[in-house]
């Protein structure tokens, strides 16, 4: 881990990273977040196979997901736009109450795609509060976090850590 921060120049003013030195290698990223349900919501949208008053609650989440991950670079000022090759979704009832979400993302560039992965997954959490919100304000999202990526430096793989 380097101590220098990368999109800051030597006098301490904000910049684009130059990846003009780096190789082209497939890079992947999967990030999560967590869906903390009230209990009889849980058991609602379990019962109706996540589908709410609004819809699909998970294919809405899904195609808003992929729109905001494709979108990155227009969000995050300093993210570089990448030829994006996969953009995938996974979902499961880790508990009772709780829907975990992953979003992969990966392209063949000289950056990485965390930043997609987690603009992805937040958004598909996001647009599952908002698909379900007529049934509690009190649902939460929670444990956003990139647990995996490769293609790089300093690759590593959380996923199967609790």
């Amino acid at each position: 881990m380097t101590d220098a921060l990368s999109h800051v120049d030597a006098e301490g003013r904000p910049r684009m990273v130059d990846v003009g030195g780096k190789h082209v290698t497939r890079r992947e990223a999967c990030a999560e977040a967590q869906v903390v349900f009230p209990s009889a919501v849980a058991e609602t949208l379990r019962a109706q196979r996540l589908r709410s008053a609004k819809g699909a609650v998970l294919d809405t989440a899904v195609v808003a997901g992929t729109l905001a991950a494709k979108r990155t670079h227009e969000l995050i000022p300093f993210c570089h736009p990448l030829p994006i090759e996969k953009i995938a979704f996974e979902h499961h009832w880790a508990g009772a109450d709780t829907l975990r979400l992953r979003c992969t993302v990966a392209a063949v560039a000289k950056t990485g795609v965390e930043m997609e992965a987690l603009v992805g997954v937040q958004v598909a959490a996001a647009t599952v509060y908002d698909m379900c919100k007529a049934l509690s304000h009190v649902i939460r999202i929670e444990g956003v976090a990139v647990v995996a990526k490769s293609g790089g430096r300093d690759d590593f793989d959380h996923r199967g850590a609790a």
